[in-house]
């Protein structure tokens, strides 16, 4: 991996929570109003950290499972709570990381397309990027329910790309996790790694990518002129 490798792309793709929003206090409270619901004990914000990045489904059944037990059933009820209480907070508290609005303003005026692809449910999704200010940057969004796959499927990116009219290779994903990096692997398009998101626990530096970010500005330095 080098740290100063440069693209040329025609298009860049964004992954949303943990890479351009820190939604984690809204996703853990959504979270711990579900567990109270439901009669069991809260989990704290460091461990519902860890348990994003492949999509609400995943994010509750870590909740109710990890060091503990629920049936297929009850994990089913759990998803719909959770929504019903997310749907409340979804923005509260969410807020966009240093850098991100500037550098979606940088790439705007170089007349780039740009992309969401998430693993977030379009209901989460679309209602965020409003409520943060972000949603006029895009062309397009790919959320974790609009196929029938999420990330690390590198379906969902190779879809931004056939909207946005560029070849995967002449894209370019920024993420936080293994998730956007296999997703963008798979794609065969290069891939930046953010340092300050989720990461499902696992340390960014392990991540095969080509470049980490410690402010999304950064993302700057590695993308000359198409």
């Amino acid at each position: 991996m080098s740290v100063t490798a440069r693209f040329s792309p025609r298009a860049v793709l964004f992954d949303l929570d943990g890479t351009l929003l820190d939604t984690i206090a809204d996703l853990a409270d959504a979270a711990n109003l579900m567990l109270s619901e439901l009669g069991r004990p809260a989990r704290s914000q460091d461990e519902i950290h860890s348990f994003v990045g492949k999509g609400i489904p995943n994010l509750v059944r870590r909740c109710m499972t990890e060091g503990t037990a629920a049936t297929e059933a009850e994990i089913d009820a759990a998803v719909a709570v959770f929504r019903r209480h997310y749907a409340v907070v979804n923005g509260v508290s969410s807020r966009p990381y240093p850098g991100v609005t500037e550098l979606l303003a940088a790439l705007r005026a170089r007349e780039l397309p740009l992309a969401v692809v998430t693993n977030k449910a379009e209901a989460f999704t679309l209602p965020l990027l409003e409520r943060m200010d972000i949603a006029h940057y895009f062309d397009t969004v790919v959320s974790g329910d609009t196929l029938a796959v999420k990330k690390p499927d590198p379906a969902v990116v190779l879809l931004a790309c056939e909207r946005l009219g560029v070849a995967p290779g002449e894209a370019l994903m920024i993420g936080d996790s293994a998730n956007d990096a296999l997703a963008a692997q798979g794609a065969g398009m290069p891939v930046l790694l953010v340092t300050y998101g989720y990461s499902e626990g696992v340390p960014v530096d392990t991540i095969e990518c080509d470049g980490l970010l410690s402010n999304a500005l950064q993302a700057l330095d590695h993308i000359g002129s198409a």
